[in-house]
């Protein structure tokens, strides 16, 4: 057993209660809040420091890590170029390096789980399961002729959620690249099977005004309002950007019970938008929080993103820190994101660093999106095991 003690546990719980009290953690789950017994192998004393759940990353691409500072450019469709000239040279050992380096940086800063697109998912599964790290992993599906995977990528993404739906940290499913790249018979398998075998979907969806007008062009339909009237969007969608949704389109979001992925920082480096995330969330669409590649954001530091989406879209705290935490775990179908017994033991622990003072019951969670950083994070617990102290 380890108990964590001393601390202001932010919990996210129903009540967002904020504590002060101790937190016993039994093998790889919560068992006591609050007034935990200390009957624990393993003591830590967070004294002055902040207990809070593990941010949860919502939208990244691991396997693209080594690209980190490589491609500066400031539109989607040239980055697209670059990234898809190193994709075609890309190997199984870079793809390793990369979500290596991407797991040593998300455990410093405070992430404990995280949701990504790619191919090989299989050896980045491997990576994680050696750092610890929860994952959650959607094999990219697009049509044949616009892949450099070896084989089709729709069997590859079949294959690989054959061969981990049951493993304990890895959490398989399937991924779309986005409908530039993905016909109305590759959307239709891909949703088949992910039903087939309960998967949520991942994919990019209305990212930039040139995706739009280019579906426009093709189907007469703006993709989002495409997407809803053949029955694609639904509560296993997780749609990462949604930048240029339209009123109508943010309507079509929330009836389906579509999940929506606001990568702010990303998008403003490329100069894609800013999606409306306020009248996303006026509509109660659920919507998390992702970082996007390194290749495209240079961090996956979630402290920055929780700060640069409250600030681009004039949200307070306990909304932002509610996407990186509850409504990710929602989507994800998951019992993390919150400090409550019965949930999985993924706590992360900020110190009392100068920049963080005073912090108090009041105004803890405003502390945590706005002045805390990935430098603050003393101690990452996941699924139970202390990765980092």
């Amino acid at each position: 057993m380890i108990m964590i003690k001393n601390g202001l546990v932010v919990t996210q719980d129903k009540r967002r209660r904020v504590i002060e009290g101790n937190v016993l953690i039994d093998g790889d789950a919560i068992d006591e809040v609050g007034g935990a017994t200390d009957k624990s192998d393993i003591v830590i004393d967070a004294k002055n420091g902040i207990v809070m759940p593990g941010l949860i990353n919502m939208h990244t691409h691991v396997g693209m890590t080594e690209l980190r500072g490589m491609v500066d450019c400031s539109s989607l469709e040239r980055f697209l170029e670059q990234t898809t000239a190193f994709d075609s040279k890309n190997t199984e050992g870079k793809i390793r390096r990369s979500a290596r380096l991407a797991a040593e940086e998300m455990i410093s800063t405070g992430t404990t789980s995280f949701l990504d697109l790619y191919y090989s998912e299989d050896v980045i599964a491997d990576e994680m399961s050696r750092k610890g790290m929860r994952s959650f992993l959607s094999w990219a599906v697009l049509d044949k002729e616009y892949t450099t995977q070896k084989g089709e990528p729709i069997r590859n993404a079949e294959s690989f959620v054959k061969r981990y739906r049951n493993k304990k940290m890895t959490t398989p499913s399937f991924g779309l690249q986005g409908v530039y790249v993905c016909s109305k018979e590759t959307i239709e398998q891909t949703n088949r099977l992910a039903k087939q075998y309960e998967t949520v979907v991942h994919m990019h969806l209305s990212e930039t005004r040139k995706e739009v007008e280019g579906h426009k062009k093709k189907y007469s339909q703006r993709p989002i309002e495409w997407m809803g009237r053949n029955r694609f969007l639904s509560r296993r969608l997780v749609a990462a950007h949604c930048v240029w949704a339209n009123p109508k389109e943010i309507g079509l979001l929330a009836r389906s019970g579509t999940t929506v992925v606001n990568n702010s920082i990303s998008n403003a480096r490329l100069n894609s938008g800013s999606a409306n995330v306020r009248d996303m969330i006026k509509k109660r669409i659920n919507v998390t929080l992702g970082t996007d590649s390194t290749a495209s954001n240079d961090s996956l530091d979630m402290f920055q993103t929780m700060k640069f989406s409250a600030l681009m879209n004039g949200l307070p705290a306990q909304h932002v820190l509610d996407a990186a935490t509850v409504n990710a775990a929602r989507a994800l179908g998951s019992e993390i994101g919150s400090i409550e017994r019965g949930k999985k033991a993924d706590i992360i622990i900020l110190n009392d660093d100068a920049a963080m003072r005073p912090t108090t019951r009041d105004n803890a969670v405003s502390n945590i999106v706005f002045a805390a950083q990935g430098g603050n994070v003393d101690t990452t617990i996941i699924n139970g095991r202390v990765i980092k102290r």
